[in-house]
């Protein structure tokens, strides 16, 4: 990258950084995307994806109102007259009365970019200054338009509207405008259409009014996939992927997912599952949900260990939590789940979170239960927490918990009698007979839980003296994970960085030339001396 865009960049920060009003925000967007047409510069549309979520909570905020007539205004105003996406667009915005469009008053439109200086026109007047629309000059037409039918989506979702609606429009868009404009600098803006498509189609199959239509709607992801892959569209093969792998964990088609996560790469996978969106333009908010998906799937597979690798990396990769607050919750609610399975127990400032503290108290009650091996306890904050568990689809891994809150109990009571009968062990346990203590304490002398022996005749579980830990192997294998997986994220995190392109190329050079004119001053310094002893001879002789 060279310098002159670094500051042309900067400036375009600094001019755009505090918009005055959401007029003022649009405007600057459909700059920034004319910008990013005309440089061939994607990373300009991904700063306008970038403002969405300011945008939706403004169509949430008590002024929605104007900033629905702002929209349908830009729309109005700014779409040339023979636009096909306008009178698609204007009919979901018509909650808007006469009087109050009336009162809102446009500046007239400018092609310019947003960085152009203000001047004035030939009869002396001031032209539009910086913050005029930039709409549409023909290059851009497309990308306006497709960005302005992306924010009616974001408004139509957001105001809670009728989820039929925001179907058939993006419908429309998926099926006869996206298809007849094959341009790279529509990517990330189709990729977002597509993920609305999807969310209103879920939406209609939640509600019950159109039963089968987010199944129905699975064959259209994975056509939009094949014809992503094939125009090497990264943000839309990784956004289509997501949303199908979605599809069939909601339909519970678990050996369907697993196959497609098998045999699908991943758009900057990379060779290791720890380098994914380390480069490229895939966004990190899909790698993160691609990561949270194989986690759950890993999960019913019993893989807990690649599963809390997916799931911590997931985490790691996802927005703050004050942007992105359900997949935030989500992907916790699993991770605890996940490490309890694993035999460990989640931090306790995890818990205290301001955005966790709500929705992780009844996983919170469960860790509680395990840690100290309460079958009592577990299994009443498993009656009363049902149908929260039941929600977040963790109750069948929760049932899993029991076998664990059994083993640590019978750990505790191993470090605390030398000998006891299997009697009070079914007792403490709540187990049903005498039989089923001896199985369950055999099974943990198998499985190394305990270090203990049965006594079959005399009916006892006689604990073994326990050896210093420190004398094994274990405390060196537990630095040794540490310490890999720092090295880990140092190379994650330096594979991450975005460079300037060739600038090794430049380096290489600037060297070459320091050692030329090195060479070139050491031939003029050998090519002196000779001279100077030449003039000695010649003194000498004379």
């Amino acid at each position: 990258m060279s310098l002159a865009t670094k500051e042309e960049d900067s400036k375009s920060i600094q001019n755009n950084g505090q918009p005055k009003s959401f007029e003022s925000n649009l405007r600057t967007h459909l700059g920034l995307l004319s910008k990013a047409v005309e440089l061939s510069e994607p990373r300009f549309t991904y700063r306008v994806l970038r403002c969405l979520t300011a945008t939706k909570k403004k169509f949430q905020s008590p002024d929605s109102n104007q900033a629905e007539a702002t929209l349908k205004l830009i729309i109005d105003v700014g779409l040339p007259s023979n636009s096909k996406i306008k009178p698609l667009l204007l009919p979901h915005l018509q909650s808007i009365t006469q009087a109050e469009s009336s009162d809102m008053q446009i500046d007239p439109i400018s092609t310019t970019t947003p960085n152009a200086k203000p001047s004035t026109a030939p009869n002396g007047t001031a032209k539009p200054s910086k913050d005029s629309p930039p709409l549409p000059d023909p290059s851009s037409q497309a990308e306006h338009e497709t960005y302005l039918s992306l924010l009616v989506l974001i408004f139509l979702i957001s105001r809670g509207a009728p989820n039929r609606s925001g179907f058939e429009l993006s419908h429309r868009l998926v099926t006869d405008f996206l298809p007849h404009h094959n341009r790279r600098s529509l990517d990330p803006l189709a990729a977002k259409i597509w993920f609305y498509h999807a969310r209103f189609a879920e939406l209609l199959q939640q509600d019950g009014s159109h039963p089968g239509l987010w199944a129905n709607l699975r064959s259209s992801l994975m056509s939009a996939h094949r014809t992503a892959r094939l125009r090497r569209d990264e943000d839309s093969e990784a956004t289509l992927l997501n949303l199908i792998v979605r599809n069939l964990l909601a339909h519970e088609l678990w050996e369907q997912a697993d196959r497609l996560v098998s045999k699908t790469e991943f758009p900057d996978f990379g060779k290791t599952e720890a380098s994914v969106g380390a480069g490229g333009m895939v966004p990190t908010g899909q790698v993160a949900r691609w990561l949270y998906y194989l986690g759950r799937i890993r999960t019913i597979q019993l893989n807990y260990t690649e599963a809390h690798t997916h799931l911590q990396q997931a985490i790691r990769r996802a927005p703050p939590a004050q942007i992105a607050p359900g997949f935030w919750q989500t992907t916790h609610k699993l991770f605890v789940v996940v490490e309890l399975l694993m035999g460990d127990i989640p931090d306790r400032a995890l818990f205290r979170g301001p955005v966790l503290k709500k929705c992780l108290q009844p996983y919170f009650e469960i860790v509680q239960a395990v840690r100290v091996g309460d079958i009592t306890k577990f299994e009443q904050a498993l009656s009363t927490h049902s149908s929260r568990f039941l929600t977040d689809a963790t109750y069948t891994l929760i049932l899993r918990l029991r076998h664990n809150v059994i083993k640590t109990a019978l750990r505790t009571i191993s470090l605390a009698y030398s000998r006891i009968k299997l009697k009070d062990v079914s007792l403490k346990l709540k187990l049903d007979s005498e039989e089923d203590a001896e199985y369950v304490v055999a099974k943990a002398i198998r499985d190394g839980v305990i270090e203990a022996r049965l006594d079959r005749s005399g009916g006892w579980m006689v604990s073994k003296e326990v050896n210093d830990i420190y004398s094994t192997s274990e405390p060196q294998e537990a630095f040794h994970q540490r310490i890999s997986f720092c090295l880990k994220l140092h190379n994650e995190s330096l594979e991450a960085m975005r460079f300037p392109l060739n600038q090794h190329s430049k380096e290489l050079a600037s060297a070459e030339a320091a050692r030329e004119r090195e060479r070139e001053l050491a031939s003029e310094i050998l090519t002196g001396d000779d001279n100077d002893g030449d003039d000695d001879d010649l003194g000498d002789a004379f």
